[in-house]
């Protein structure tokens, strides 16, 4: 089964006023959505985009994959576990908030921050937390999450390329950029998709993109 999601559906979150312009993809905050809670382990898929000076101040996690993917710009990072880090387009970030663990979010340039912020329940709550950013990650090599049984998969398809989706108990597609095609619905950017036993599925790009496909248990 393939849900499709379209970008233009997502709520609208963040502070618009302080520079934080989110867009949800599942139940959030404010918005409760019964039928939206989560997709296997996955609970959040955000668009966030922030200005210049903009940033979320020190706040709290805890039993959450935090793993964030920056399209623009350069996110500034600390937190409560002694890190601080600048992430930057083609970097992923996770942190592993386990029994607790408080961070800052900003961006501290010049130029708009644009990035994808996507949380996952752990298969089992608690413990410490742990932090670790991938710089550069490569087009074809998985980025596996252990705690929440998922791997991410970026691709960069040119236009006419086809990219296999994972024949997995479920997946979970996000487009970033570009216009592509998956069993005949057309994607474009924002817009996801949800697929249950999927088999043999492939996207199939109309124009040079980049795509987050998560394979999920």
């Amino acid at each position: 089964m393939i849900d499709v999601r379209r970008g233009a559906e997502r709520y609208p979150g963040g502070d618009r006023e302080a520079g934080i312009d989110t867009r949800h993809a599942f139940s959030f905050g404010g918005f409760y959505d019964p039928d939206n809670l989560r997709f296997g382990p996955l609970m959040a898929c955000n668009e966030e985009r922030l200005a210049p000076g903009a940033g979320f101040d020190e706040h709290p996690h805890s039993h959450t994959e935090i793993v964030t993917w920056v399209v623009e710009g350069v996110l500034t990072h600390r937190d409560s576990a002694g890190h601080a880090t600048e992430v930057r387009p083609g970097d992923v970030q996770r942190l592993g908030s386990a029994a607790g663990v408080r961070h800052v979010e900003r961006n501290d340039g010049e130029s708009p921050l644009v990035f994808v912020q996507m949380w996952l329940a752990p298969e089992v709550p608690g413990g410490e937390p742990s932090y670790a950013v991938e710089r550069g990650l490569a087009e074809g090599t998985p980025y596996p999450v252990p705690a929440a049984g998922a791997v991410l998969h970026v691709r960069r398809p040119a236009a006419g390329e086809r990219t296999a989706v994972p024949d997995a108990p479920r997946a979970y597609v996000h487009v970033v950029r570009g216009e592509h095609r998956l069993g005949g619905e057309p994607l474009g950017p924002g817009d996801s998709a949800r697929i249950t036993g999927g088999k043999g599925l492939e996207i199939v790009a109309e124009s040079a993109g980049e795509l987050l496909v998560w394979e999920l248990p």
